[in-house]
């Protein structure tokens, strides 16, 4: 993946290094964290909230940007500004999400963000949350190391910042509030996540064109992509041992296969995961 020289986007809250705190909030946030810890590793969501519930309302943290010299922090700067030009461009009155890079755990308004849930976003402050030792665990779970695989999981966060200013996402939470069963519920859950898997494919197939060439996709980019894709599908992060019902980001194949879709038509309007449902 090409990046280096492309421009960055500035902005982001540089929080590593400064140990845990920041806004904490409650609710159906500190929930659907909870439930990230459980779909990624395994974490039992009672734990998570427990852990989240030990902390009080703090001031908001302030760090600095990442330096020329911290290429970690430098290429989420450069990847999430071409992710901002892209969406600029396809939705009208796109705003830009607010991201933070943390160590360990921070707060959110969404209830306590630690690192073993992975990347998330909150809608309540449409902010992106990154421990970015998660290319690391991704790793393990059998992604791919490569750059793209890391800025696919940045747009896919993204993604869902794009439903909340679309409506998608507050949809999907009365559908699942209105939801007769638990199955039910899943699957508009599942939905939400293929969207955003598609709509990170809209943004690689769109990030050569706004920024001239700097941020670009290269030979086999889109297969690092699918295999990481592939790797957190719900059947594979359970290994078999999980029921359909019970999924809530949908199978490998699924996940790849609006990843795909996305990068080879580069229109959002191809990603109504909802009616393919």
């Amino acid at each position: 993946m090409r990046w280096q020289g492309g421009r960055r986007g500035g902005g982001i809250e540089d929080r590593r290094g400064m140990g845990a705190g920041g806004v904490v909030g409650g609710g159906l946030g500190v929930g659907v964290i909870a439930l990230l810890g459980y779909l990624f590793f395994g974490i039992d969501p009672s734990t998570t909230t427990q852990v989240a519930s030990q902390f009080g309302a703090a001031t908001q943290q302030q760090g600095k940007a990442g330096t020329p010299e911290d290429q970690a922090g430098l290429f989420v700067d450069v990847v999430g500004a071409n992710i901002n030009d892209v969406w600029a461009r396809q939705l009208v009155g796109y705003r830009p999400p607010r991201v933070v890079l943390y160590e360990g755990g921070t707060g959110t308004q969404c209830g306590f963000g630690q690192a073993a849930m992975g990347p998330f976003y909150c809608p309540t402050d449409r902010t992106v949350y990154l421990d970015l030792s998660f290319w690391q665990q991704l790793e393990q779970l059998g992604g791919s190391g490569a750059e793209f695989a890391r800025a696919y999981v940045i747009a896919h966060e993204f993604g869902h910042h794009v439903q909340t200013l679309t409506g998608a996402s507050q949809q999907v939470q009365q559908a699942q509030r209105d939801a007769r069963s638990q199955g039910e519920a899943n699957r508009h859950s599942v939905a939400l996540e293929l969207q955003a898997d598609c709509y990170a494919g809209v943004w690689a197939a769109n990030a050569s064109a706004v920024s001239n060439g700097e941020v670009a996709m290269t030979a086999g980019d889109i297969e690092a992509g699918l295999q990481t894709a592939s790797a957190i599908g719900d059947d594979r992060l359970t290994q078999g041992r999980a029921s359909p019902e019970s999924f809530t980001h949908g199978t490998s194949q699924e996940r790849a296969a609006w990843l795909r879709r996305g990068y080879e038509s580069g229109d959002p309007a191809v990603c109504d995961t909802f009616a393919a449902r």
